[in-house]
C-alpha cells in the first residue's frame, strides 16, 4: 500500500500532514508527499517537509489513494491548482480512496468528486460556497466516509481522519 499526501508549499496545517503520517506508518502504509513544487514545504506552525514531487509529476498508478492536508495555504495554493485536481478525479475514476481535511476538501469539490455525496470541511464562508457549488451533502460531522471519499473538518479529527483512511484501504 502507498499513499500520496498532497500539502501546499507554504501554511499546511501541520498536525493534519504530521498525525496522519504517523497513523499510515503505524499500519504499514508507505507515504510519498508531492505539493505544487518539489522541495521544503513549510507548515502554519512551523513544520518543515520534503516535497519529492511537484503534483504535474505524479503517477496515480503508483498510489492507493490520495489524501490531502489542510490549512489556509490550501485555500491560498491547492484549490485552484489544476494539476492537482487532475490528480484528484484520476484517483476518483480509478476508485481509489480520495481524502481531504479542513478546507482541502473544496478541491474534491472542484473536482467533482463530491458531487451527491457526504461530506464535511472546515466552515468558513468560501469552503461552505465551494462545497455547495460542487454539490455536496453537507454534514457536520468531524470525519465523513462515503463511498471511496474521506472528508474531515480540521486539526482536532486528524487522527480519526488517517484512521478512516486506513480503514478504507483494508476494504
Amino acid at each position: 500500500m502507498k499513499l500520496l499526501c498532497a500539502i501546499a508549499p507554504d501554511k499546511f496545517r501541520d498536525e493534519e500532514l504530521l498525525i496522519p503520517l504517523d497513523v499510515f506508518a503505524d499500519a504499514g502504509i508507505e507515504t510519498a508527499v508531492a505539493s505544487t513544487r518539489a522541495g521544503t514545504c513549510e507548515g502554519m506552525l512551523g513544520a518543515q517537509v520534503e516535497a519529492s514531487a511537484p503534483f504535474a509529476a505524479v503517477l496515480p498508478d503508483d498510489y492507493d489513494g490520495i489524501v490531502i492536508a489542510g490549512g489556509i495555504g490550501s485555500q491560498d495554493y491547492l484549490w485552484d491548482d489544476g494539476d492537482l485536481i487532475n490528480l484528484v478525479r484520476a484517483f476518483a475514476d480509478a476508485g481509489k480512496v480520495v481524502a481531504a481535511i479542513c478546507l482541502s476538501p473544496v478541491v474534491l469539490a472542484r473536482a467533482g468528486v463530491l458531487s451527491g455525496k457526504k461530506a464535511t470541511v472546515f466552515p468558513s464562508p468560501g469552503s461552505v460556497r465551494e462545497l455547495k457549488r460542487g454539490e455536496a451533502i453537507s454534514v457536520d460531522d468531524d470525519v465523513v466516509t462515503d463511498g471511496r471519499v474521506v472528508t474531515a473538518n480540521g486539526p482536532s479529527a486528524s487522527e480519526a481522519f488517517a484512521k478512516a483512511v486506513v480503514e478504507l484501504l483494508s476494504i
